[in-house]
């Protein structure tokens, strides 16, 4: 089932559709002061294209929720990917060059993009866009697209209602994003959600909530705010629930350290790719920040109340597992727990 999504007014002026070029002429001289907006516009309107990626001269390929798909229809050269990727990424106030070749933006409506450019993606400049599924998701409208059922629905908002510090864990794609913000949706108007992240995604349909994104270096390598440092910043925020988007580097010490002093009904996602991996997962990520095992454990285990695992089954979106993080002989693991 898919769900659907508010049409996206861009902050420009776009053609309404875009017609696929042959090769030869220019795929990107469209008549709108943005092509590189007319390029997205017709799968931002589309609600069921989750993910479109440009592999160089190899053509487009387009997610709608069952695989990707080649649109043998779409034509463009080496040059005008490059063309196209360069301008995506101006359009979310970066610079994409030789000396920048590798950048993470987002645009308007949480629409994320990443480029890298030629040589360095060695069969041609790539683009890679996320899509947002779902606009402001509830746990409604995830339960009638079958991620999870009624009674499982019941345990996930009690983990909100009972602000238990949650870690939602699962593969690119499966879903964390999509049933965090839906969590998050849950929290009381009368709370004060902040959320950390590298490319600001949650969008959760809240009254006070307050988002912080991580800023890259610039080209001189300086001027950078890492997610720890914003991490940091959040608790002088006065937040009743601090959320880290994704776990991926040192700054999982900051996280757990806060959700053990006292910030309860927070909540953070990290790469799984199943629910015992997580731990050690954990574990890899405390070794960046300098934790040894078994200090990464017992700051797991008094931190993370519950842990979610999400899948993308045949591709559908399911919550698949859950469980606890427990102190086995020194070392984390997660216990799983029966999910009905």
């Amino acid at each position: 089932m898919a769900l659907g999504r508010r049409r996206w007014v861009p902050t420009v002026v776009v053609v309404t559709s875009l017609a696929p070029t042959p090769r030869g002429s220019d795929a990107l001289a469209i008549e709108a002061p943005d092509p590189a907006m007319a390029f997205l516009r017709p799968f931002l309107d589309d609600p069921l294209v989750t993910d479109l990626f440009v592999n160089g001269e190899r053509g487009l390929f387009v997610d709608r929720g069952d695989g990707v798909e080649h649109v043998p229809s779409w034509r463009a050269s080496e040059a005008e990917v490059r063309r196209l990727a360069v301008r995506l990424i101006a359009l979310g106030g970066r610079h994409l060059d030789d000396a920048s070749p590798c950048v993470d933006v987002r645009l308007d409506a949480g629409v994320r993009v990443h480029a890298v450019l030629a040589p360095v993606a060695a069969t041609g400049t790539t683009i890679s866009v996320r899509v947002p599924k779902f606009d402001g998701p509830d746990l409604a409208a995830l339960q009638r697209a079958g991620m999870f059922t009624a009674r499982q629905r019941e345990r996930l908002e009690s983990l909100v209602d009972h602000r238990e510090n949650v870690l939602i864990a699962g593969a690119t794609g499966a879903g964390k994003t999509t049933l965090l913000t839906a969590l998050l949706s849950r929290v009381p108007p009368s709370e004060r959600i902040v959320t950390i992240e590298e490319v600001a995604e949650l969008r959760p349909d809240h009254p006070h909530h307050v988002a912080l994104e991580a800023r890259q270096p610039n080209i001189e390598g300086v001027g950078g705010i890492p997610l720890a440092r914003l991490l940091r910043e959040a608790l002088r925020m006065r937040p009743d629930r601090l959320v880290l988007g994704e776990c991926r580097g040192e700054e999982v010490r900051d996280l757990l350290m806060a959700l053990n002093t006292g910030h309860d009904g927070g909540a953070g996602t990290l790469h799984a790719s199943s629910l015992i991996d997580v731990a050690t997962r954990l574990e890899a990520l405390g070794a960046l920040a300098g934790m040894d095992a078994e200090t990464c454990a017992r700051q797991s285990v008094g931190a993370i109340g519950a842990v979610v695992h999400v899948e993308r089954v045949a591709g559908r979106r399911r919550v698949t597992g859950w469980g606890r993080p427990v102190l086995r002989a020194g070392r984390l693991r997660i216990e799983q727990e029966k999910w009905t």
